[in-house]
């Protein structure tokens, strides 16, 4: 009983660590950088990206967004779900334009220093593409979901 008791917790432990990052993990640069940039964010919770990026997912102003941060403490880009009614004029034009018939799924917004983009899941019976629009309209990517994106993303 007592062994079961310690393998469970030694287990339970190591899917922790491995789940994310706590907070006294991240370098201190990196989260002061994060707390200057996003004041007021709730429920975060760090992961390292890979050797040369952290990655925190948060809650702020009622939505969900993840900001990666280099090892210096320099945002690079951040990311956030929006609806449909959030999209913009100009971004919805190019939509209904060059991807007609298709229904989109999960629009999200991605910033970095160079400005915001808008991606797109975009599903037309079994095809499936993924897209990135500027600001302006101009359809700046436009690919296939390979099969297995797909199957990652059903997991």
């Amino acid at each position: 009983m007592k062994t079961s008791a310690l393998i469970l917790s030694a287990v339970m432990l190591i899917s922790f660590s491995a789940c994310g990052q706590s907070e006294k993990n991240v370098p201190s640069n990196v989260a002061s950088a994060f707390s200057q940039k996003f004041q007021g964010a709730s429920k975060v919770k760090w992961s390292k990206e890979n050797d040369k990026e952290w990655e925190a997912e948060f809650k702020m102003d009622g939505k969900e967004f993840s900001a990666n941060f280099d090892n210096s403490g320099a945002w690079t880009e951040t990311e956030y779900e929006i609806t449909a009614k959030e999209i913009p004029a100009a971004v919805k034009a190019a939509l209904d334009k060059e991807f007609a018939g298709y229904k989109v799924a999960e629009p999200e917004v991605s910033e970095t220093q160079e400005g915001k983009v808008f991606e797109f899941a975009l599903n037309k019976g079994k095809e499936r593409l993924e897209a990135a629009i500027d600001i302006t309209g101009k359809v700046l990517t436009k690919e296939p979901v390979k099969k297995e994106e797909e199957a990652e993303e059903e997991n």
